[in-house]
C-alpha cells in the first residue's frame, strides 16, 4: 500500500487552488453516432443443419390499432401496449426470410419485399443468390414473394421453387398484381405441395391456414432437434402472438387464423421447441410460453444457440 506523507498532502492541497484557476483545455464534443440498426443475419446450429435468419427489411407503420386487435376497444389495446413497454400508435415490422443449410442444399424460405433486401442479407451472411438450391414460400403475400423476380429475371435462377397447392389455387385465380408479376413468370419452375409433404430432408409442411387460404408453417428436424417456422401465423409478438384471438387486418379468414394461432403456438409451447416467426423482432428466433388467460408470451432467444 502506498502511503502519503504529511508533506505530500500539504503540497497537494496547496496546488489545488492553482489548478482550479488554470484555464481549461478546450475539448471537442464527441460526435453523435446515431442509433444502431439490427445486423443483416443471424446464424445458428440445429442438429447438423445450419439455420440463418436474414433481415430482408424493417419499417415503421403508424396507427397500429388499425392493423392489430381491430376488434378490441382502444383503451384495452393501449393498456396492453403500455404493459409491454411499446407505443400503441406505431408498429415496427420486420421481414425475415430464413435459410437452412442441410449440408447438401441451401433452402430459402420466403424472399422479402424486394430482391435487394434478401440478396443483400444473403451476401452479408456469405452466400449468393445463385447458391440457393430451393425456394419455399410459406404463402403469397407481397412481402414474401417480392424478392422472387429481379426485373424480368428470376432472382434465384438455379433454384427449384415450392409453394402450397391450396395457396397457389387461390392466388392464380385472383388476378392479384403481385402474383402475376412475381409468381406467374416462374410457375413452370414451381412444384405445389400439401400439408405433410417433405420439401427437403427433415423439413415438413404444416397446415396453418387462415392468414391466407393456404398459409403453411414448416417443421425443421435434424439429429433429434426440432424447430418450427411459423411464418405469419402470428404477425406481432404482443398484439398477435400474445393475444391470439385478437383480429388482425391482414388475416384473410380471421376466425380460422385465430384457431390456427392457438393450435400452432400451443404445439410449439407444449413441445418447448424453438421457433422462428417472419415478423418477430429480429433475429426472429425464440420460444413460445403459455400465458394466463389463454394467451402466449414470446421469449426471445438469448445464448442458447451459442452452447455446444
Amino acid at each position: 500500500m502506498t502511503k502519503i506523507t504529511r508533506r505530500q498532502a500539504l503540497t497537494t492541497a496547496a496546488a489545488a487552488p492553482l489548478a482550479a484557476a488554470m484555464p481549461r483545455m478546450s475539448m471537442a464534443a464527441a460526435e453523435m453516432m446515431g442509433a444502431t440498426t439490427p445486423p443483416q443475419f443471424f446464424r445458428f446450429k440445429l442438429g447438423s443443419y445450419e439455420v440463418v435468419t436474414l433481415l430482408g427489411g424493417t419499417t415503421t407503420r403508424d396507427n397500429a390499432h388499425a392493423i392489430f386487435g381491430t376488434d378490441v376497444p382502444e383503451d384495452e389495446f393501449a393498456a396492453v401496449s403500455d404493459a409491454h413497454f411499446i407505443p400503441a400508435d406505431r408498429a415496427q415490422f420486420f421481414f425475415t426470410p430464413m435459410l437452412v443449410n442441410t449440408g447438401s442444399e441451401l433452402v430459402l424460405f420466403d424472399t422479402g419485399l424486394a430482391p435487394e433486401g434478401v440478396t443483400g442479407a444473403l451476401e452479408a451472411a456469405g452466400y449468393s443468390a445463385d447458391m440457393v438450391d430451393r425456394v419455399v414460400l410459406t404463402h403469397m403475400h407481397g412481402d414474401h414473394i417480392g424478392g422472387l423476380m429481379s426485373g424480368d429475371d428470376a432472382t434465384f435462377a438455379n433454384a427449384a421453387h415450392v409453394a402450397g397447392a391450396v395457396e397457389d389455387n387461390h392466388w392464380s385465380a385472383s388476378g392479384n398484381e403481385g402474383y402475376e408479376a412475381k409468381v406467374r413468370p416462374l410457375r413452370e419452375q414451381f412444384s405445389f405441395v400439401d400439408p405433410g409433404a417433405s420439401v427437403a430432408p427433415g423439413i415438413t409442411a404444416v397446415e396453418a391456414y387462415g392468414h391466407t387460404p393456404g398459409h403453411m408453417a414448416y417443421m425443421v428436424e435434424s439429429d433429434g432437434e426440432q424447430m418450427m417456422l411459423f411464418a405469419d401465423t402470428a404477425n406481432h409478438y404482443v398484439w398477435s402472438l400474445g393475444y391470439p384471438d385478437w383480429e388482425v387486418r391482414f388475416d384473410m379468414d380471421k376466425a380460422q387464423a385465430a384457431a390456427t394461432r392457438r393450435k400452432i403456438l400451443g404445439m410449439i409451447a407444449a413441445d418447448r421447441i424453438p421457433a422462428i416467426g417472419y415478423h418477430m423482432p429480429f433475429p426472429a428466433l425464440g420460444h413460445v410460453a403459455p400465458r394466463g388467460e389463454g394467451g402466449f408470451s414470446w421469449v426471445p432467444a438469448s445464448y442458447q444457440t451459442w452452447l455446444e
